[in-house]
């Protein structure tokens, strides 16, 4: 596939179904990943991927979270508890911050955002396609703590990853003049 297509044609899908990448497909993937802009090469992103059994862990581990607020319904427990099970792969992006004098926290976590954008084009230049999933479950310390993470590690988002399943998203028509200024 074209880069310049890739890019310009990429967007998240409505629903996500088997079949999800292969180990070699992940590999070349992750490959994608780690070409990141990484300042100073701290290497502060990494990934956990879930899949199989791992989305039922990962299932105990968002319903435990769910669980700990005493006023929570049933409903949102439930919802919790499934929100694994709407793609067969999940990516859990991490960051680990690291002290450096020129490279500040927020760069770093910009680097593994930019990682995770390096593998949303990896997978749907591969026909597959993703969903990029923060709220409540990222940025958490209590979901980090559960999934065995340092203090110093973050998550930065979940990519739900799968086939596309369902009517696909329409590309928006933007007027890049909204968004553009020149000095």
């Amino acid at each position: 596939m074209d880069a310049l297509e890739n890019i310009l044609n990429r967007v998240s899908a409505r629903a996500l179904s088997d079949p999800h990448p292969s180990k070699e497909e992940m590999d070349i993937v992750y490959k994608a990943a780690l070409r990141a802009p990484d300042h100073a090469w701290l290497r502060t992103s990494s990934f956990i991927e879930v899949k199989n059994k791992g989305l039922d862990k990962l299932s105990k581990v968002f319903e435990d979270f769910a669980k700990e607020d005493k006023n929570v319904s049933a409903d949102i427990i439930e919802k919790y508890k499934n929100a694994p099970y709407r793609a067969p792969m999940i990516v859990i992006l991490v960051n680990s911050y690291k002290e450096h004098p020129k490279v500040p926290a927020i760069e770093q976590k910009l680097s593994t955002a930019t990682a995770a954008q390096n593998i949303m084009l990896a997978l749907n230049a591969m026909k597959y396609s993703c969903i990029w999933r923060t709220g409540k479950l990222a940025f958490n310390k209590s979901v980090q703590a559960n999934l065995n993470l340092e203090d110093h590690q973050e998550i930065l988002g979940y990519l739900y990853i799968g086939t596309e399943s369902g009517e696909k998203k329409k590309i928006p028509n933007l007027d890049i003049d909204d968004f553009v200024s020149y000095l």
